[in-house]
Formats: C-alpha cells, sequence, structure tokens
C-alpha cells in the first residue's frame, strides 16, 4: 500500500507543477522600492488555504501538497474546482500567526506551515468549504513585504543563505520586521534547477 500511495502522491505533484505552469494569478502587489536583488512591495489581500506539516522544511512541500492539491481537485464541500495560483509558500509558524505570501509554506511551532493562495476572485464567504480537517482558510490584510529573489534547488541551504542576506539588508536599512521570513516557490518540480524562480519574503511595517 506504501509504494501506491507514493506514486499518487508523485503524480498528484507532477500534475500540480503542470497547473503552475498554466498558471496565470498571481500574488498581486506594487513594486515599492527596488535596490539590486531586493525588493519592497505592498501586497494586496489574499485567501490562503493552508495546512500544518510536522516535519523538516524539505519534506514539509512534498507532503503539503497531495492535502491541498486535492482541495482545489474538488475535495471541499462544493466540489468545485479551484485555478492553480503562483507561488507555493512555506514559512515557520509560531504561536503567534505570522503574515505570509501567496501560496507559502512557513515553520510552525512544531513543523512548517504550507499554503496556496486562492484566485483574487475569491472571498471567504465565497471560497469552498475543506473537507480535510487538516486544512485552513484564512484571509491577510493588504501588507508589505521585503523580497529577495533567487534560483536554484529548493534546499534549506539555499533558503537559508537568501533569509540571512535579506534580514541583512534589512537591517542595514533600519526596517522594522512584522512577521516570520516566507519561503516562496513558483515553478514545478520537474523545472531545471537553474530556471527556477525562488523567494525569501519577510513581513515588514511601512
Amino acid at each position: 500500500m506504501k509504494p501506491l500511495t507514493g506514486n499518487l502522491t508523485g503524480i498528484a505533484i507532477l500534475l500540480l507543477g503542470a497547473m503552475t505552469v498554466m498558471a496565470t494569478d498571481e500574488a498581486k502587489y506594487t513594486l515599492a522600492e527596488k535596490s539590486g536583488d531586493f525588493e519592497i512591495r505592498d501586497y494586496e489581500r489574499q485567501i490562503l488555504v493552508e495546512t500544518i506539516v510536522e516535519s523538516s522544511l524539505e519534506e514539509a512541500g512534498n507532503v503539503a501538497f497531495g492535502r491541498l492539491f486535492r482541495y482545489i481537485s474538488g475535495d471541499n464541500q462544493s466540489n468545485n474546482t479551484i485555478a492553480m495560483t503562483a507561488p507555493v509558500s512555506q514559512e515557520a509558524r509560531g504561536e503567534k500567526i505570522a503574515m505570509t505570501a501567496p501560496v507559502g509554506q512557513q515553520k510552525a511551532k512544531t513543523g512548517w506551515a504550507v499554503s496556496f493562495m486562492m484566485p483574487s476572485n475569491y472571498t471567504l464567504k465565497t471560497l469552498p468549504t475543506p473537507t480535510d480537517p487538516t486544512l485552513t482558510v484564512r484571509e491577510i490584510p493588504a501588507h508589505r513585504m521585503a523580497a529577495v529573489r533567487y534560483s536554484g534547488t529548493w534546499s534549506q541551504a539555499g533558503y537559508l543563505s537568501n533569509k540571512e542576506r535579506l534580514e541583512s539588508w534589512i537591517r542595514g536599512r533600519g526596517l522594522t520586521t512584522t512577521g516570520d521570513p516566507v519561503w516562496a516557490r513558483y515553478n514545478p518540480p520537474f523545472t531545471l534547477w537553474f530556471l527556477r524562480r525562488n523567494e525569501v519574503l519577510i513581513p515588514i511595517a511601512k
């Protein structure tokens, strides 16, 4: 039974990747400032569907994708399919809920919070209710993020290295952080590593 489960998960991830390629809806923001690899962005309101995964940073996305993919594929109380958006984000979640970006992953108290951003035409009232009890829905108000973009594999080393770069830039500018870092990924798993678009985003005060 385990091999079958693994195969189904792999198929779901490939399908998710294919949908990401065709995705037209990304997190909407206004560019407030750009300095080399670093940017300050003002994001619009977002609705997230997320799940908490108790695993390592690199494994959390794989575990969460299946749950979230089933939800947008119609495993919800309305049996509606939902268009895929980009990116997929991951962030550390503490006891206090931190701001996140689009489809995200963040550190949880005992793991990581991984989320999909819902298409912008949905509201909390119109979004289909998840049937999976591990999924939750929440709305993020408009917010400001500092961001750094990089290419490469989805590794903990790459994430931590660029998180440190961004944190150093934020300190150098005298900016105030308001939440936990977010790891955002925009490409399907089969994308060549040097063509991948990855980002680290950190909420900051305006």
